[in-house]
């Protein structure tokens, strides 16, 4: 009897789960430390570290357009993996040595910097949709099984998200920036371990439901493209050209939104020129659309965790608790904690309800006002407290609390959606659109976190920030305004989704 007929997940999840746990623990343990690290060691101001933050999150959630397709068509989701795996972990040996010759040959390091990150960038391309599409292709089509599969899935995500940022900030984040170099050490182990326990258990492991091998390479594929010294050129190619990209739009002319607009009227054409798409279709396709703008909004505003919100908590947290003072990476970890300790809930939540569970769209838009809430919180805190003066831990954690209740509103919501409206053909292309809003998202998470007023004032649209007060009230404004929006957007687009109007 398969393992898919009885109530038990097969082992292939996992040995999915633990690879995802130590990437995870690498990308997320790495981000926990990249602004100070731009900061304080390479001594880049904070304009530009948070537009490199940007921009370097921006790219990472492009890139796996590409690899999911040569995934597709050439490699095999178990090889992409591998060879993702791989690239990022020498991305992060590469920042390792850019972390320990920083002082004595700062040309180089720079130099080493931006190849460290274009490593990563073009790793993470193969890892991250490979990896997560192999999890759906244990079960048989239909599985009751999927959903939850998913769900384990994703806690094995937060494992690793809530584990880097501690060990990385232990170790890296010590108030000595020679230091930093441990925290790029250890998430570049994290890696390995990751692509160990993948080819470990991999073959043996990772079948689905009849005991047929997944994730192999596809039929008819030339076996001269299959070949390792063929497949580490192009890979050293392709991160080439992620260093350049990264160093030309931090060092010469910032170009990614203009890039990520053209994906965007690129993949409108194809969608909306597409004939065979039937009016129906093309209204839940235009769904997609609309519930992606309002997602922006969300992550801009929720990814200031890794520049604007890390600098707050560097400089404005009151971390010294007598016999200890917590580095302001560990903060990073709080999303994690916390939706390992809420998903559950808000699952239940959503059973509860019943027949009077609410819409998505509204889930949505709920979501939001949680991220607004959570913004108006920390500003309550930081309103009318003097310069040089300290906050209790309590705000930003709070704030995290609130942000994670929004991201388990909006986050899942929005990806089950656009699995359920999503015509099948055009299935893998309206997941990209998704992908692309984060891009965007991430690109104007940098931009916005570029006003974090540390020297005097700046201005957004006329809006002017003179002090932290400002600067979080700006983002109650910012996502309040789009829940508000999305609220009364509602029902119209339930009726273009063609389901039931909820409240």
């Amino acid at each position: 009897m398969s393992s898919n007929q009885t109530s038990a997940h097969p082992k292939g999840l996992y040995v999915l789960f633990t690879t995802e746990m130590w990437e995870r623990f690498n990308y997320y343990g790495m981000r926990a430390i990249l602004v100070l690290f731009m900061t304080k060691a390479l001594m880049f101001d904070k304009t530009i570290a948070s537009g490199l933050y940007g921009s370097y999150t921006s790219l990472v959630f492009l890139t796996p357009l590409i690899g999911g397709f040569i995934a597709d068509r050439y490699w095999g989701n178990k090889r992409s993996i591998i060879v993702g795996g791989l690239t990022m972990a020498l991305g992060e040996f590469i920042l390792f040595f850019c972390a320990t010759i920083y002082q004595s040959n700062p040309e180089l390091s720079t130099f080493l910097f931006f190849s460290g990150l274009g490593f990563m960038i073009a790793g993470n391309g193969f890892f991250k949709p490979n990896i997560s599409s192999m999890v759906g292709q244990l079960y048989t089509p239909g599985d009751r099984k999927i959903d939850p599969a998913y769900t384990i899935f994703y806690m094995g995500i937060n494992v690793g998200g809530a584990l880097g940022p501690f060990l990385c900030g232990a170790f890296g984040d010590t108030g000595n920036p020679a230091d930093f170099k441990w925290a790029f050490l250890i998430a570049g182990i994290g890696m390995l371990l990751s692509v160990v326990v993948q080819l470990l258990f991999q073959e043996k492991y990772l079948v689905n439901a009849e005991g047929e091998s997944i994730g192999n390479v596809p039929r008819g594929v030339n076996a001269k493209l299959l070949n390792p010294l063929f497949g580490a050129i192009g890979i050293g190619v392709f991160a080439s050209v992620m260093i350049a990209l990264l160093y030309i739009d931090a060092k010469m002319f910032s170009y990614i939104f203009y890039l990520l607009i053209a994906s965007l009227l690129l993949i409108l054409a194809v969608i909306f020129g597409d004939k065979s798409l039937s009016p129906l279709d093309k209204k839940k396709v235009g769904v997609i659309f609309i519930l992606s703008f309002f997602v922006i909004f969300f992550w801009s505003a929720f990814e200031q965790a890794g520049a604007s919100l890390t600098f707050f908590a560097d400089e404005q947290t009151q971390r010294n608790l007598g016999f200890y003072t917590v580095p302001a990476s560990f903060f990073q970890s709080l999303n994690s904690i916390f939706v390992i300790a809420f998903a559950p809930v808000f699952a239940w939540i959503w059973v509860k309800l019943g027949k009077h569970d609410l819409s998505s769209p509204t889930k949505m838009a709920l979501g939001l006002f949680l991220l607004s809430i959570g913004y108006l919180w920390i500003a309550i805190g930081v309103k009318d407290v003097q310069p040089g003066i300290k906050v209790s831990m309590m705000w930003l954690i709070g704030m995290y609390a609130l942000h994670t209740w929004g991201e388990l509103c909006l986050s899942p919501i929005g990806l089950s959606l656009v699995n359920k409206l999503a015509p099948i053909k055009i299935a893998s292309l309206l997941m990209a659109v998704w992908f692309l809003a984060n891009a965007f998202a991430n690109k104007l998470a940098g931009q916005l976190s570029a006003l974090y007023p540390e020297k005097g004032t700046t201005s957004f649209l006329g809006y002017e920030m003179n002090n932290m007060y400002d600067f979080f009230i700006f983002f109650v404004v910012l996502s309040g305004l789009a829940s508000l929006i999305l609220f009364l957007l509602t029902r119209w687009l339930q009726k273009m989704m063609n389901t039931p109007v909820q409240q």
